[in-house]
């Protein structure tokens, strides 16, 4: 059957995640929980079905099962398709072998069967760990105005940010005439967002020039982008203005997760012309008891409240007890809060207990400056009656009774 597509995306959502520790010991990390409902995935996807992109093939590696059983069909995002839909596409058995995903370039190479059963005219890259809103279509129609092998969405960044990203230097007109891979004196404030557009044609034989090329780390990045540009290739700019975080830390969810409390931080999830679409678990309405004290916070479905939250995303079914406390923190399913006990700029994962008179966490002001962070609470863990976990640590394992 026919099954042409203008465009396919494909979607990098197999890697472990390692700045993220404990958050990512059982799951991939677009499949961390963000927002009180979401997790990280559901962004690309919901910006594909968003931008008319309805085929998106989504590349699994590490702790795949967790991520395949969340997608399911596609249907969260209407992407359950006769022709298209979503597709999960682990490594797998070839006549040659197998292997696992070398590199994101190697990755979308492995896959070049998949994408020549579209025959599409452009192939959309993403990457599986970012949280924004974008209308890819937008930037399609960009890439096809200006003829171009190659589009990289850039954002302007602060100049003593610069040397964490990619940096593309620029001519006048958008062209892209110089990559630089975290430079120590960058040139230009245009990060890559790493976020292509590619010409499929022009892509798949640098896709295969590259896996012939001996000593190439099969990356974008690295080996594509620096190709292409070194050929003469047309490689062009794609200014985007919105909000967008990589959540690939411990810090960097946390404030992605405290911005969406900021009607000033650009991230809001309430605009109905650009949904972003989770599985529901179907939990029932959340519950606040009359000693309960609830202020600025996001609450989700199946929550018990009866002490005090402020300043904090709660997700679904999370219990808080009695004279408890939680500031300025994310608690993820499931995670109970028992009476007394005290959670501050802190995570708590998926499932964590956290037992009476326990303290968690604690507040920029009460500790010295170089030794603050967020804590974290690995799924499942259990944090003892009366134990401690200081700011900036992170448990995963069971923290004991304190003696």
């Amino acid at each position: 059957m026919y099954r042409k597509k203008e465009c396919v995306a494909m979607l990098l959502a197999g890697g472990q995640g390692s700045r993220l520790y404990v958050l990512t010991t059982k799951v991939a990390k677009p499949a961390v929980p963000f927002g009180g409902k979401y997790k990280i995935i559901d962004f690309p996807l919901s910006n594909c079905v968003n931008s008319g992109i309805d085929t998106v093939g989504v590349l699994t590696q590490y702790e795949p099962h967790a991520l395949n059983s969340y997608i399911g069909s596609g249907q969260t995002w209407d992407l359950d398709r006769m022709r298209g839909g979503v597709y999960t596409l682990p490594p797998y058995q070839r006549s040659k072998g197998s292997e696992w995903y070398k590199g994101t370039a190697n990755a979308i190479y492995q896959n070049i069967n998949f994408i020549d059963e579209y025959d599409p005219d452009y192939v959309l890259v993403l990457s599986g760990d970012h949280i924004y809103k974008m209308n890819y279509n937008k930037m399609l129609q960009h890439h096809k105005q200006n003829e171009a092998d190659a589009t990289i969405a850039v954002l302007d960044v602060p100049i003593d940010e610069a040397p964490r990203f990619g940096i593309m230097n620029c001519n006048p007109d958008g062209s892209i005439y110089e990559f630089e891979e975290k430079p120590k004196h960058p040139k230009s404030t245009l990060a890559s967002m790493g976020i292509y557009i590619f010409t499929w044609k022009k892509l798949r034989q640098y896709l295969i020039e590259d896996e012939a090329k001996e000593g190439s780390s099969n990356d974008f990045g690295k080996d594509i982008i620096p190709a292409m540009l070194g050929n003469g290739e047309k490689l062009i700019s794609y200014r985007f203005e919105g909000y967008w975080k990589d959540v690939g830390t411990i810090e960097s969810l946390w404030e992605a997760n405290m911005d969406l409390l900021s009607p000033k931080s650009g991230l809001n999830l309430s605009d109905d012309t650009w949904r972003i679409y989770g599985r529901n678990n179907g939990a029932p309405p959340h519950f606040t008891s009359k000693e309960a004290k609830v202020t600025h916070s996001l609450i989700s479905e199946g929550c018990e409240i009866r002490g005090n939250v402020s300043e904090s995303v709660l997700f679904s079914d999370v219990i808080i007890g009695k004279g408890a406390t939680v500031e300025y923190s994310i608690l993820m399913p499931g995670a109970v809060i028992e009476p007394g006990a005290s959670v501050r700029y802190s995570i708590v994962a998926e499932g964590a207990h956290i037992c009476e008179g326990a303290v968690v966490g604690a507040a920029p002001s009460e500790v010295e400056a170089d030794a603050w962070g967020v804590a974290v609470v690995a799924s499942g863990v259990r944090i003892g009656k009366g134990a401690k976990l200081p700011a900036k640590e992170m448990a995963g394992e069971d923290l004991p009774d304190a003696e």
